[in-house]
Formats: C-alpha cells, structure tokens, sequence
C-alpha cells in the first residue's frame, strides 16, 4: 500500500528520515529568500574558476593570440560583440540577448583573494564576501547579510537535501533551500516518527507542511512505503534518481523550479553550476558548462515570462579567472582576473562593462594572470542597490564589511 502526495522533492531533515544524500555530487541545492517589491536577483555561482578570457575574448588586445595559439586560433569558436570583444560559441544562443540589451559582461574583474588559488578558499571567498578567509564559525554569506535591510523580507521553511550548503545564502536570516531529483520512501516506522515529531515540535509540524507544499511544483510525487522494505527502498529510490540525474538536464530543473518560485514571493535565488576547471583540451571542455549556462538562463527567461524578466538581474560569478598563456595540455590554470556575466530585463546590457588591464608583459599579475582592474563585490553590490534600494552605506558596512562602492557604474535600467 503507497500513499502519494503532491511530488518528488519532499524535504526533510536528516534526523527525521534517518539517511542523507549529502554524499551524492548529483544534487545542486537552489536557495531562495522572498521579499517585497517587483525586482528579482538570481545569483549564479561558476564553480571551478571559469576562463573569463576565453568566455569574453579580448581580440583588440595585441598579444591575446600570441599568449593561446591554440586556444585563439580558431576563430570559428568566436561570436563578435564589439570592436574590441568576441564571445565564445558556447554562449552563441545568448546572442539575442545581447542585442536586446539583456545580456552583458564585467571584464578584468576579481574578489580579493591572490595568489594560493584554492578553489575551495576562492569559492568560500566569493560567497562570504569578504577580503579575507574567516573562521569556519564565522563565515557567513553576502546575499545573507543583505536580507535584514529588506523591509518584510519573510522566511521559507528550510529543508535541504543535497552535497552541500551554499555559503552566500548561510547566515542569520532564514531563507528556503530546494535540491532536484531527490525521491525518498519513508517505511510505516519512518512514517510514524515523523507524525510524532511534527506532533510534538509544532514548529516543525508547521515548516514540514510548507516544505510539502513548497515542493509540489514541479510535477512529481512523494512516496510513502507504508508495507514497503524502508530503508532500502528509500535508498534504492535515491540511486534511481542519480541515474536519472546523469541522463537529465538537472539544470534545467533548477531554473524551472527558481523561476515558479520567482513568479511569486521569491525575490531572490541563487545556485551553483560547475565544469570549469579547464586544464586540458579547453577548446572541448568549456562547450558543455558555457552550454548548461545558456540553457539555465533562456529557461529562466522563458520560465518566468517577459513582465518578470523585465524585473530580473542575473550575476554569474566565478572564484577566479585562469593563466593568459595556455599550458602544454591546451588548457589553462588558475589565475587571478576574470570575467563576471550578467543578464536579465533589467541590466543595461549590450555592453562591457569595466577597465581593460592589458596582456602585455608589464600588465600582468605576477607575470601570469590577468590583472584585476575591479572588486567583483562592487558590481553586485550596486546590483543590489540597484535592484532593492539598499543604502550604499549599508552595503559597504553590513553586506560587503570595508567595502568601497565608489561611484554607480549604472548597471540596471
């Protein structure tokens, strides 16, 4: 005997179910806060340093095709955009955009963080927001510490199931997390100690019933085994998703389920796509992340409808960008400058934004990375500013600690 409720996602609690799919690479969790007001932000983190001169391709500069024979020599991977910049052919479907002004790039930008180039310190760097790596206790993320100066900013009943958190998102303020594909099939046992539980923590009776309700939206059902094998078949249930998973557009389901919410309450999003560690055979290697980039966000814009678009800012931040001069394997390392891409109704797009430092043998940093000319904390703090009206002072103080803003680049429209 089964009993079905409204779809797959059901999240829970670990401690409830009694197993975790936190091993599972498979899950990329989507975090989401609500807010007033009509704009949205959607903050998409580019795990594994993406090459930002290979994504915008600085044809202009006089050295950039001596430093990547290879990498720039074919130029049938190129997409003009100005006199200056050509674009990737993996974005190629993002043209439209462009030209609609929906679409823009921030060249020769960074976080603060030089020289080790640990993907774990950068990202946590990136998603902390600060100028330096905090205590594990301590570290909180920017999107976070912007929640309290937005008036009526409300709670999502948390429940993750997924391989990680994401840390700009983590913090004081509540907020909602989401992962796709996960089935679960609670045994009567199961079933029991979660009616006890919700019975005995009202609160946890009453964030249980949202999260059921929260994850109804994507068309998929929850099971509960009551004569089935519990434990098991819920595990037998989680590998038959990461099958799924490997065979499916998982990002797709993301952006699917980010742009229902962003239809409603849901002021903002954020979540991670990764790929972008390439240290051989780039050429081949950077097609399928800058593919699921393009994917996630025409999905989101054809998910959430031209009036919502037109109210939405999209950030896609990496830790760092990657060495100018290609390695012996036709790849590159990590590096230090790089590029941030942005889209959405409402950025001033059609544009590169942002100083160009130069490839010469002088501009470089440490004689092998692009030289940062911006703090990428810059460009999504305006974003923000922008976007919801939060005091530069505030966001050099509580968001972006020490933080200097200087003057508006004027992103949004």
């Amino acid at each position: 005997m089964t009993k079905t409720l409204s779809r797959r996602g059901f999240l829970t609690k670990a401690a409830v179910l009694g197993c975790s799919a936190a091993a599972s690479p498979l899950l990329t969790p989507v975090t989401m806060a609500s807010a007033p007001g009509d704009r949205r932000l959607v903050v998409i983190i580019l795990r594994g340093g993406m090459d930002g001169i290979d994504v915008l391709r600085p044809w202009g500069d006089p050295h950039f095709k001596a430093l990547r024979p290879n990498l720039a020599a074919d130029q049938k991977n190129n997409v003009q955009l100005t006199d200056f910049h050509g674009m990737h052919k993996g974005l190629k479907d993002l043209m439209p955009l462009w030209k609609k002004g929906e679409l823009g790039f921030v060249q020769a930008t960074s976080t603060p963080y030089r020289d080790k180039r640990s993907h774990f310190d950068g990202q946590d760097l990136l998603e902390a927001g600060t100028a330096e790596l905090a205590h594990l206790g301590d570290r909180t993320g920017w999107l976070n510490r912007m929640l309290p100066h937005l008036p009526g900013a409300q709670e999502r009943t948390a429940f993750a199931l997924g391989r990680e958190d994401m840390l700009l998102l983590t913090g004081d303020a509540p907020v909602s997390n989401w992962s796709p594909e996960v089935d679960l099939t609670l045994s009567a046992q199961g079933l029991r100690l979660l009616e006890l539980t919700m019975q005995s923590d009202p609160a946890m009776g009453a964030a249980m019933a949202e999260a059921i309700a929260l994850a109804g939206s994507d068309g998929d059902s929850v099971t509960f085994d009551i004569e089935g094998e519990g434990m098991r078949g819920m595990m037998d249930e989680m590998q038959s998703d990461a099958q799924a998973a490997r065979k499916g557009k998982p990002h797709l389901k993301i952006a699917d389920f980010a742009a229902e919410q962003l239809q409603q309450e849901t002021r903002i999003a954020s979540f991670s796509i990764g790929g972008w560690d390439t240290h051989a055979n780039q050429h081949r290697g950077l097609n399928t992340p800058l593919k699921r980039l393009s994917e996630t966000i025409l999905q989101l814009r054809d998910k959430m409808g031209p009036r919502i678009w037109q109210q939405t800012t999209v950030l896609c931040m990496t830790e760092f960008g990657r060495t100018v001069r290609e390695n012996g394997t036709k790849g590159t390392d990590h590096g230090t400058g790089g590029t941030m891409i942005m889209a959405g109704g409402a950025i001033k797009g059609g544009r590169v934004y942002g100083q160009w430092s130069g490839l010469g043998p002088t501009d470089l940093y440490q004689d092998r990375d692009l030289m940062p000319t911006s703090d990428v904390r810059t460009w999504a703090a305006w974003a923000m500013h922008d976007s919801f009206g939060i005091p530069q002072s505030a966001l050099e103080r509580d968001v972006f600690a020490g933080l200097d803003m200087g003057s508006s680049p004027g992103l949004l429209l």
